[in-house]
């Protein structure tokens, strides 16, 4: 079985996915699931991120590569680690066997304030700003990506804790904004079909909050793919529904959705 490779979004790390990846795995007899890091998160907190999507994709293979892990992989990616897996499919789509790309925004798709919803322009900014504690951060961040009042007191000293240990610069949460914001996806479809079985499955969350669900709605019509709307979560779809994310990706990969 192709490697699942799990990419998560802005300043966000492999340890963000918290107990999914490890349920993803278990759901999925014999897969390897992969947890990498983008430039300027987690364990490579020290790099620097790269301005653009196209940069982050080629850090990423890299990386893999240096892991001794080779393609096709199959890719589960959040907001801009959908951006990632988007590109990746447009530059090298051999090395991708399929992609589930979840509440993500592109252009040209979508305008910008359903690509950030206006609410949260200040305390996206707030989050980046050097003084915030982590603390602050952490709570910001949970309101903005969490329907669910319980999940946000179960994790929330988790991420503080990441953090302080792995502390994402100032200069890279904006280099890694700026690399969303200026990023234009592929207007046809990167990735073909296999036979009549849709190599990309679009997740959203219907009341996320800080990105607008109608960017995946046109993204799935622009490119004629499946898109599955789950009804109550948040931004971080894994984290407030993870079975649900897991059942829709096994029903794509039986050729069911």
């Amino acid at each position: 079985m192709h490697p699942w490779i799990l990419l998560r979004g802005l300043t966000r790390e492999a340890a963000h996915w918290g107990a999914f990846a490890e349920a993803f795995e278990r759901a999925l007899p014999g897969a390897r699931v992969v947890a990498q890091d983008l430039p300027g998160n987690g364990l490579l907190h020290g790099a620097v991120s790269p301005v653009t999507v196209r940069g982050m994709v080629e850090r990423c293979r890299a990386g893999l590569a240096e892991r001794g892990l080779r393609p096709p992989f199959r890719v589960l990616a959040m907001s801009l680690g959908a951006m990632v897996a988007t590109e990746w499919a447009r530059v090298a789509p051999e090395e991708l066997a399929g992609c589930v790309l979840i509440n993500t925004s592109l252009r040209p798709f979508s305008p910008f304030y359903h690509r950030l919803r206006p609410g949260n322009y200040l305390h996206v900014l707030r989050c980046a700003l050097p003084w915030s504690s982590p603390q602050t951060i952490e709570q910001a961040v949970l309101r903005m990506t969490s329907n669910l009042a319980s999940v946000q007191g179960a994790v929330v000293e988790d991420w503080v804790a990441l953090r302080r240990q792995r502390p994402v610069s100032t200069a890279n949460a904006l280099r890694q904004l700026l690399a969303a914001a200026r990023y234009t996806a592929p207007a046809a479809l990167p990735l073909a079909p296999a036979s009549e079985i849709p190599r990309i499955l679009l997740l959203a969350s219907q009341h996320d909050r800080l990105v607008s669900s109608q960017c995946s709605q046109a993204i799935a019509g622009a490119w004629g793919v499946p898109l599955r709307m789950h009804p109550y979560a948040g931004h971080d779809l894994p984290l407030d529904d993870a079975q649900w994310v897991i059942g829709q990706v096994r029903a794509w990969m039986e050729g069911s959705v």
